[in-house]
């Protein structure tokens, strides 16, 4: 089955190929550089899950491969409090997309108003932590939960979900 995934990002694609390999015999994976057509940093759940769309339907017509991955990250705000938000979609040559949302959690309120004046997450999670490519490692999933939880396993949870639907279709059609 050939696979393509809509970004070159480690923690990310990683996540796909983990997980699609548990259902699929003999993937074949094809990483993109897909354009999200959003905000750099998305700011809403609704503009972090069209991102995640936009990337996967963009994999799939440049690459032809039969599924596709799109991956997004951003911030959303619930009740003045920033949270940070995932999602993922999953689109089918036949043109069938599913997506699904992963784990949130609430940004320090230091992060939260460096998001706010413009600021992207990856670049202030570096600042913050003082090391380079959180986004394509820990994330700051990982920085703000010790490593319990990784980026890449916070996506590996989304992937899950995106597979679980499309075989759902398949077993039920």
């Amino acid at each position: 089955m050939n696979i393509a995934i809509g970004t070159t990002n480690k923690a990310k694609t990683e996540a796909v190929e983990v997980i699609a390999r548990k259902y699929f015999d003999k993937p074949i994976f094809t990483c993109v550089k897909a354009a999200s057509q959003v905000s750099d940093q998305p700011m809403t759940h609704e503009e972090t899950r069209l991102g995640a769309i936009n990337r996967s339907k963009n994999a799939i017509d440049e690459t032809g491969a039969q599924l596709s991955f799109g991956l997004e990250g951003g911030v959303t705000e619930i009740d003045g409090v920033m949270y940070v938000c995932n999602w993922g979609a999953l689109t089918v040559s036949n043109g069938t997309t599913y997506t699904a949302s992963g784990a949130q959690i609430i940004l320090p309120e230091e992060i939260a108003q460096e998001i706010r004046a413009g600021k992207e997450l990856g670049p202030v999670m570096e600042q913050y932590t003082q090391r380079r490519d959180i986004r394509q490692g820990a994330g700051a999933v990982g920085i703000f939960t010790q490593g319990l939880v990784s980026r890449q396993m916070m996506f590996e949870h989304i992937v899950s979900l995106l597979i679980g639907q499309y075989l759902f279709s398949l077993a039920h059609e």
